[in-house]
């Protein structure tokens, strides 16, 4: 990435699309628009629902961001959810910790002995299949890969997904989050790498979904 300055980057980023929290009633809706699209139709991941929206138990205590296209009128094009430990039971596990329950590595680091408060979980990152990258990935989550950075002569940037990624860790920021975890594939750690982010596994893989 070192022949494309990250402020190229960002002003190529900002000429398609904007990133914004979801902080009223109608951003949300999009957000629950967007998940039931890729995680209901594309994926199946969900129970398709009448109301066009998808949501879980989780959502009563987590913070939101939203992509959409800068042009308008204005096209829906990701969302990323930041899940905060409940307010109402702080000391209830956010969702890593059940389904990474067996795998975790505790000499590493062990959230049952951290302040909950100041942690919190990255997930239900969607990207609408209109956005996907590449022809022939329309059924395939968001995911970044190798071809999405190009090489030396053509570099590249994956902009929604890596987009929601980093709007999800500046909640976090903003909102006094020191530890931040998420539940993806292991070879991600390496592509945040290419970008400065350091991502340390803690776990053996899972199978999930």
């Amino acid at each position: 990435m070192a022949d494309t300055p990250a402020a190229s980057l960002g002003d190529s980023f900002k000429s398609y699309f904007e990133i914004v929290p979801a902080l009223d009633e109608e951003l949300v809706n999009d957000v629950y628009f967007i998940r039931h699209e890729v995680y209901a139709r594309d994926l199946g991941f969900e129970p398709v629902r009448e109301d066009q929206r998808e949501t879980d138990e989780y959502d009563s205590h987590s913070v939101h961001c939203l992509v959409r296209t800068a042009q308008q009128p204005a096209r829906l094009a990701g969302c990323a959810r930041l899940i905060l430990p409940d307010p109402a039971h702080p000391g209830d596990p956010l969702p890593f910790e059940r389904y990474c329950e067996r795998t975790l590595d505790r000499s590493i680091i062990d959230p049952a002995r951290l302040p909950r408060e100041r942690m919190a979980e990255v997930s239900r990152l969607a990207v609408m299949s209109g956005f996907r990258r590449r022809k022939g990935e329309q059924g395939r989550e968001a995911l970044v890969t190798d071809q999405d950075f190009g090489d030396a002569k053509q570099p590249r940037f994956p902009y929604i997904p890596i987009s929601l990624y980093m709007g999800a860790v500046l909640m976090a920021k903003r909102l006094g989050i020191d530890y931040l975890f998420t539940l993806t594939e292991p070879r991600l750690a390496g592509h945040f790498a290419k970008l400065g982010v350091n991502i340390q596994p803690i776990g053996e893989p899972v199978e999930h979904r």
